[in-house]
């Protein structure tokens, strides 16, 4: 309860006072609102920490715990939303550290032991940058019980309200039982879920069932730089896996909008960074246009010639290595939930690619690479007319990777093809690309910790869940995987239209709440597991 109290007591110091926000250069002025005392919220809701309770009653007594402080759950995500952590952003390296020091508080309010590790630096723009150190943390060591080692990320995409968003992105608003705001669901939602969890199983007098290893890291949206490193060459080497019996991230979501999944599957990434430059400076098109070999044209040109109008990469030999379509592979698509018109309607797209055939867009999400042009590094894009010719663009563009491809031959095949066509075009302008990449993942869905899992998520929800991959890429699951050696399991509390990474970013209510119950339900029934 005391992460919780510390929390809206900070905010009752500041009421009648004004707040200063700063977000990427907007600032704005907002008055703090009046809010009641947690104490006197939790008055009702507190159980005696000597009142023990047998297992069958442990969680209906922490479900209705849950169902009771939904206002406080709403107001530690409010506060956490409102920390810009834009790890891209150089500007707002100062905001990730906060961010990570923020966590580290709530975690010792609960109970865990933590250490701030430190990752080195990164180089931005020619200049070293200190990374954000990673947040380590644990709680419990009875030689009894599991340990699950939990993972999460505290940094978030960047956001302004003038790219579309219908409220603040960092002021955490609720509209029709969804929490707008960025990082709500991508994943700070997730990451305070563990902490309400947690919690939940403090004040109903219940003592943890499993004992818990936390690596939250602020650079996750950026590559995690530094955070193989700590956790191959010094957290392994220093025994901080040896004990660990599972691995869990929450860093996804639900396949649709209704029903809940298990992931045991990921697409890999390899994100590329394709520089032209035709000049020093940027120049003006009424005096320079006609005389200078532009280097819009020219990436327009290459980026032109990477994917075709269906989606079809033709990057040439990339679906080479793409492992085959087994019968039995085939065959779990029928059965997965999915509506695609309704998936189509989530993300308002005018028209779907492979005929809407829900087994083709679910192969083509999960088990095929796929080509994203992602915008141009120093092009214009503020609202008006811009009549500038760009001395040096870059475009950026990535490919998700599926098993059986190796980041190091795809980037060749495309450093290959890329120079190919650079040579086609004949231009005098410098060109150059290079890649950051991370490899696909799959896992045994068979596995007892899949069995607890999905038995937890039928309790909460009533239903199977469906065990699904996934198209989008977490490489530091890989990581975990060989650090741990363990079973890594994907745990979603999102749903399929949250909108990460996008405008209106939200968290439904309802999967907030009932994800908290969910993360409370899976340490009861890992608990169960046998050692």
């Amino acid at each position: 309860m005391s992460y919780l109290l510390n929390s809206l007591n900070r905010q009752l110091s500041l009421l009648s006072s004004k707040v200063l926000i700063s977000n990427a250069n907007l600032i704005r002025e907002i008055e703090t609102v009046k809010v009641r005392p947690l104490l006197k919220f939790y008055s009702v809701t507190q159980q005696p920490v000597s009142e023990k309770m047998t297992t069958e009653k442990t969680l209906p007594k922490l479900f209705k715990f849950v169902d009771q402080n939904v206002e406080s759950y709403k107001n530690l995500l409010k506060e956490a939303v409102a920390i810009p952590s834009i790890s891209c952003d150089a500007k707002h390296r100062e905001d990730c550290n906060r961010m990570v020091f923020w966590m580290r508080d709530k975690l010792k309010e609960v109970g865990a032991a933590t250490e701030l590790r430190d990752v080195g630096y990164q180089t931005i723009d020619g200049k070293e940058i200190k990374l954000p150190p990673v947040l380590v943390g644990t709680l419990g060591n009875d030689t009894k019980k599991n340990t699950i080692c939990v993972y999460g990320h505290l940094d978030v995409q960047p956001a302004l309200k003038s790219d579309g968003w219908d409220s603040e992105p960092f002021d955490l608003q609720e509209r029709d039982g969804k929490l707008y705001g960025r990082g709500s669901t991508d994943d700070k939602g997730p990451v305070l879920g563990w902490l309400h969890a947690i919690n939940a199983y403090k004040e109903i007098g219940e003592e943890l069932p499993v004992n818990l290893k936390f690596v939250f890291e602020c650079m996750e949206e950026s590559g995690s730089e530094g955070l193989d490193e700590l956790l191959m060459n010094k957290l392994k080497p220093e025994g901080f896996f040896d004990t660990v019996d599972y691995v869990c991230i929450s860093d996804n979501y639900w396949l649709g909008t209704t029903k809940p999944c298990i992931t045991y599957g990921l697409r890999g990434i390899s994100y590329y960074f394709l520089e032209i430059e035709c000049a020093k400076m940027d120049l003006h098109s009424g005096v320079f246009g006609g005389t200078v070999h532009e280097a819009m044209s020219d990436l327009i040109y290459l980026m032109n010639t990477l994917v075709a109008k269906d989606g079809k990469i033709l990057i040439t030999d990339i679906y080479k290595s793409v492992a085959p379509l087994t019968d039995n592979e085939s065959k779990l698509y029928d059965s997965i939930d999915f509506d695609t018109e309704a998936y189509r309607k989530s993300i308002e797209a005018y028209e779907l690619l492979h005929k809407g055939v829900k087994e083709q867009i679910l192969m083509h999400r999960w088990r095929y690479p796929s080509l994203s042009l992602h915008g141009i590094e120093g092009a214009a894009f503020q609202p008006g007319a811009k009549t500038v010719i760009p001395g040096k663009v870059i475009g950026k563009f990535s490919i998700r990777l599926v098993p059986d491809q190796e980041p190091d031959e795809v980037e060749k095949l495309v450093f290959d093809y890329v120079h190919k066509k650079w040579a086609e075009r004949e231009s005098p302008n410098k060109m150059r690309i290079w890649a950051q990449s991370g490899r696909a993942w799959t896992e045994n869905p068979d596995h007892p910790h899949y069995q607890a899992a999905a038995r937890a998520t039928k309790l909460i929800y009533q239903t199977d869940p469906d065990m699904s991959r996934e198209g989008g890429s977490i490489p530091v699951t890989i990581t975990l995987q060989e650090a741990s050696g363990k079973n890594v399991l994907l745990l979603p509390m999102g749903a399929g239209d949250d909108m990460a990474h996008s405008q209106n970013e939200k968290l439904n209510v309802r999967n907030y709440i009932e994800g908290i119950k969910l993360f409370a339900a899976y340490l009861y029934e890992v608990g169960k597991l046998a050692k």
